[in-house]
């Protein structure tokens, strides 16, 4: 059945690229072992970087074209995975920070949370490099809880680009972004205090060297991936593994912020609620693997296998079967699937919708329509293995100008990616122990912490 919409303009809203915030993210803390916070988005009002000339549509297409140039880095990412640590991040636009603190006694670090990359680091004294920061910048001399890694201990063995520090037994890790940023410096534990809850002995990087597009609201990053140095993975046990997201479909005039929890708050249930199985095995750790099965328009059920479709990345990645197949990603603005499969569905949706078919004046999106008041969308499912998620209208189309409609998925011969369009208004739970990812349809506006 098809939904006639009139698709609002839509601020994009990811969790990742870059470090250009100057809100502090508000956090509550429960007495069971669980808390929630604000995810402050760029472009909100609680930003002190909103430039009020930038338009929704100049924010939109800003969004697209960072994820192609995000979707590039992933291939990068496989192959120099064994030399040297390479994130997807683009520290450019980035859209939410959390606001966290180290030390004792502590001091604020304001990061971006991203759950395309693992580890935690802040710009700490002395700098031999260090851009600018609004934060003040941590000194690790003034911290009674701070203790360098040595490099006979695991955490140094989990980094890919590591060294011994010359004049003393100290970690020192090297870690770089696809634009050529990048922070070095001593890998450490210290106390980490969210709320009014302390944290002892989490591992992070106190990074004397950092450089390149950084912006200077933000003093470092908060890595929320799969692998070993995360701040998910180090709370394992007091979070039992769980963490969850609302994405809500911000405006400039909206007040509202989505929410990220952890622990106990973070479980998804109640009516509505599918879940499917995290893949575990595929490297690198970071992602989130999840098996996508088909994707129906309407009653048209498209099968989707990678395999069929020749993604470059299925051999390399170690593929050897359709699990594991896409990778589900809050930093991703836009969806992408292999080109094949992508043309095959192109094809369904172009006879589905009664819109005059235009290209889109920015070269950036493939699909897209022209009407002065709206367009009529057919209902569009994800069939991942046991979840049948029902995506609505703005879940897989945008109003890129007055009267311009773009469909927000895209081709790729590399990574197949599930994009945070695709994920707004629903609540995303991880059970990292359990093995699961879990979608709850909600109005992510209303969603209160």
């Amino acid at each position: 059945m098809a939904l006639h919409i009139a698709l609002p303009l839509l601020t994009i809203i990811c969790f990742i690229p870059g470090f250009c915030f100057t809100a502090a993210s508000r956090v509550s803390i429960s007495k069971t072992n669980s808390f929630s916070t604000d995810l402050i988005q760029r472009d909100s009002p609680f930003s002190h970087t909103t430039i009020p000339s930038t338009t929704h549509f100049d924010r939109l297409h800003n969004a697209f074209r960072r994820s192609f140039s995000r979707l590039s880095h992933y291939q990068s990412t496989l192959v120099a995975q064994k030399s040297a640590i390479q994130s997807r991040i683009i520290p450019s636009e980035g859209e939410y920070l959390m606001n966290i603190s180290i030390g004792t006694p502590p001091i604020q670090l304001i990061g971006i949370a991203d759950t395309g990359s693992d580890l935690i680091w802040t710009q700490c004294k002395p700098c031999t490099q260090c851009f600018k920061q609004t934060p003040t910048l941590f000194d690790p001399a003034k911290s009674t809880t701070y203790h360098d890694v040595p490099c006979s201990a695991k955490p140094c063995a989990e980094l890919y680009q590591a060294t011994c520090g010359s004049h003393h037994d100290t970690c020192m890790y090297s870690y770089s972004y696809g634009d050529r940023s990048y922070t070095k410096g001593d890998l450490a534990s210290e106390t980490f205090t969210v709320g009014s809850t302390s944290i002892p002995k989490i591992v992070f990087g106190c990074g004397h060297d950092n450089g390149g597009t950084f912006d200077e609201s933000g003093s470092g990053l908060i890595g929320l991936g799969g692998g070993s140095l995360s701040l998910v993975t180090q709370l394992g046990k007091t979070i039992g593994g769980k963490f969850s997201y609302c994405l809500v479909p911000l405006s400039a005039e909206s007040y509202v912020t989505s929410k990220i929890s952890f622990g106990s708050a973070a479980v998804v249930s109640g009516n509505g609620v599918v879940s499917t199985s995290l893949v575990s095995n595929k490297d690198p750790k970071t992602y989130y693997y999840l098996t996508l099965e088909a994707i129906s328009v309407g009653k048209q059920r498209l099968v989707y296998d990678t395999n069929h479709y020749n993604m470059t990345s299925s051999s390399k990645a170690g593929v050897a079967d359709n699990e594991g197949n896409i990778i589900i990603d809050s930093g991703t603005t836009l969806t992408f699937l292999p080109a094949g499969f992508y043309d095959d569905l192109v094809q369904v949706l172009e006879k589905s919708i009664e819109a005059e078919k235009v290209s889109d004046p920015k070269g950036v999106l493939s699909l897209c329509f022209r009407s002065e008041s709206s367009i009529s969308v057919p209902a569009i499912t994800a069939h991942f293995t046991g979840a049948d998620v029902v995506l609505n209208p703005l879940n897989t189309f945008a109003k890129v100008e007055d009267d311009l409609f773009c469909f927000t998925m895209a081709p790729s011969t590399d990574f197949a990616i599930f994009g945070n369009l695709a994920q707004m208004n629903f609540l995303v739970g991880y059970d990292i122990d359990g093995g699961t990812v879990s979608f709850k349809p909600t109005d992510c506006s209303r969603l209160t912490i």
